[in-house]
């Protein structure tokens, strides 16, 4: 079962929701600041997983575009980031 919770909650209970096998939604004003997920002893079903990604990628998606970023510009950014550290 996923268990949702605003930020202070986690923030409060984060070492005893670290320790629960279920799923953690974290709040921010009402919208998904974070998703927390257990190591999985068993895997996640299919069906979740899917709508998982498919949520993950529209909020990245939506986020670049918000930024007016491209592909190319984020990879830069990695590689200068990479470079940087060595």
């Amino acid at each position: 079962m996923v268990r949702f919770a605003s930020v202070r909650e986690f923030r409060d209970k984060a070492t005893r929701m670290l320790q629960e096998k279920d799923p953690v939604v974290v709040l921010r004003r009402g919208k998904v600041a974070g998703i927390y997920f257990p190591y999985p002893t068993e895997t996640l079903p299919l069906e979740f997983k899917r709508e998982l990604f498919s949520a993950l990628t529209a909020n990245i998606a939506e986020r670049l575009k918000e930024a007016g970023l491209d592909e190319e510009e984020i990879l830069e950014g990695l590689e200068q980031e990479r470079q940087a550290r060595r």
